[in-house]
């Protein structure tokens, strides 16, 4: 009995590595005719965009050609754990990865827009092997690489995208959960800053904390309401 269920066990083991596999190698052969006509092919995703707090994080990663790494997906359809797990493997087998942050007061001073490619910049500088190309999420960055190509909804195509899109998130939710110790009561550990109602009612509660983004109209109505009531 007890080998038979070792049997099963095994078996649906097996089935479920097989199904991360079907969904994973798509991406890495979209990724396999821009490596094969420019070599080092960097994939840029920024994380970040939404929230009413904390930084925009981009990442670029630069995957080797024969890499394949079981599970890899855009990191919106990985649980937290999944994105642990496969953001390992990525660390360990990567030629390079960089990482961009552009924080809050840069955020109100410049715009997201703007910061969002800001931090892509930041993440293509500091790689330590320089791309031939890169591969962007959404569209080209503007004053960014000569040799790029957007693509819509990249996350979900392209290996080295999905790479970049699990670092930042993981990234992004390391530095939120550490600034949840800083300024409690927001509940930045479960929302990572992002419009959730409990976001929101606590903002409204507490006002706005030293890295909210005072340019975004919920912060900018809880800042006013704020002052009113002091």
């Amino acid at each position: 009995m007890g080998d038979r269920r070792a049997r099963v066990k095994s078996g649906t083991q097996k089935r479920a590595k097989s199904r991360v596999r079907k969904l994973s190698w798509p991406l890495f052969k979209f990724d396999r005719p821009f490596i094969e006509r420019f070599g080092n092919v960097a994939g840029v995703d920024e994380v970040g965009r939404g929230p009413l707090a904390g930084p925009v994080v981009s990442a670029a990663v630069i995957l080797p050609s024969d890499c394949k790494i079981p599970g890899l997906n855009d990191s919106k359809a990985l649980t937290a754990e999944q994105r642990e797990r496969v953001y390992r493997l990525i660390q360990r087998f990567a030629c390079a990865i960089g990482v961009g942050i552009v924080e809050h007061d840069e955020i109100d001073r410049i715009n997201i827009y703007w910061a969002s490619f800001a931090s892509m910049r930041l993440a293509l500088e500091s790689l330590v092997i320089r791309p031939l190309h890169v591969l962007v999420d959404g569209f080209q960055i503007p004053n960014g690489p000569s040799s790029q190509t957007g693509i819509v909804a990249g996350d979900g195509k392209s290996a080295s995208i999905a790479a970049a899109s699990i670092v930042a998130k993981v990234t992004r939710d390391s530095i939120m959960e550490r600034w949840d110790s800083h300024y409690p009561g927001y509940g930045f550990k479960q929302h990572k800053g992002y419009t959730t109602r409990l976001h929101v009612k606590n903002l409204n509660a507490l006002g706005p904390s030293p890295i909210h983004r005072r340019t975004f109209s919920p912060v900018r109505i809880a800042a006013e309401c704020s002052e009113f009531c002091d």
